[in-house]
């Protein structure tokens, strides 16, 4: 069973986005790991950050916050640690559990308000989950606070000029956004300065995607719930039209190897909790 703690209550709207945030993947939850290419690729980099089980004394903890269908809590776990997968959507705990059995611990639950306690976990991994959260340092106060003193934050999340291309080729379309807003490099410093976590590691670093047409990018992206906008709602189905305006603006990105590119700007972060 799922475990599901009480969180604080949060305001209507924050309510609102966050449901339509879970709703979202909730919805990709099964057909997720079809689309997820790229969330693999970075979360495997991440994973390369972390230190051999050997190097640690003891048992070792770990939460992994926003965990989805589970694919790195199961790599966790095969590395020795002890882990929580964690996420708000119950339907990719449900993917998670199916993954990865009894090997996991399951707690659905908000990266803003993490219902577990204090100083639970040596070491926190989050991959690109956080870039849902408004402000960074709400979510990294609360993996401080789970994460015991001395234990490292692995964190990856995605930054302002991400999907320029596609961004570009909707302005020529309609005046509506489509694509989220992301942090600036400036903006990810700033916020984790706040909580008075220290850096040990902050890499920045361009990954593209290739397609063979626009719609097979849209298609990943609704896939893995990431359709969903924090700005705003867009309503209605993409017409005909649209869907051959679209295809014609992202035929200018067309690279010599006939694919069509779509980048992802990414930070790579470790932080201790001293």
């Amino acid at each position: 069973m799922l475990d599901r703690l009480g969180n604080k209550p949060l305001c209507a709207i924050d309510q609102i986005n966050k449901q339509a945030i879970a709703n979202a993947f909730g919805r990709a939850a099964k057909g997720y790991d079809k689309s997820a290419a790229f969330q693999r690729q970075v979360g495997q980099q991440l994973l390369s950050f972390i230190p051999p089980i050997s190097v640690f004394t003891s048992s070792t903890t770990v939460i992994d916050v926003g965990c989805g269908t589970g694919y790195f809590s199961a790599a966790l776990h095969q590395q020795g640690f002890t882990v929580t997968a964690a996420d708000l959507s119950a339907e990719m705990l449900q993917q998670a559990q199916q993954r990865c059995g009894q090997d996991c611990q399951y707690l659905q639950t908000d990266a803003e308000n993490i219902a577990m306690s204090d100083n639970r976990y040596d070491i926190a991994f989050s991959n690109l989950a956080l870039q849902w959260c408004d402000d960074l340092s709400v979510p990294l106060r609360e993996l401080q606070r789970v994460v015991k003193p001395q234990g490292r934050i692995f964190f990856t999340t995605l930054v302002e000029g991400s999907l320029s291309e596609l961004t570009q080729v909707w302005s020529y379309i309609d005046d509506q956004q489509h694509v989220n807003s992301f942090k600036s490099q400036t903006a990810i410093t700033t916020e984790i300065n706040q909580v008075g976590l220290t850096i040990e590691s902050l890499v920045y670093e361009p990954i593209t995607v290739y397609y063979s047409t626009a719609m097979k990018l849209m298609k990943d992206l609704k896939g893995i719930g990431a359709t969903h906008l924090q700005q705003q709602r867009r309503s209605g189905l993409f017409g005909r039209q649209t869907i051959i305006d679209l295809e014609r603006a992202y035929d200018a990105f067309r690279l010599d190897n006939g694919l069509l590119p779509a980048t992802y700007q990414v930070c790579f972060g470790v932080l201790i909790n001293e």
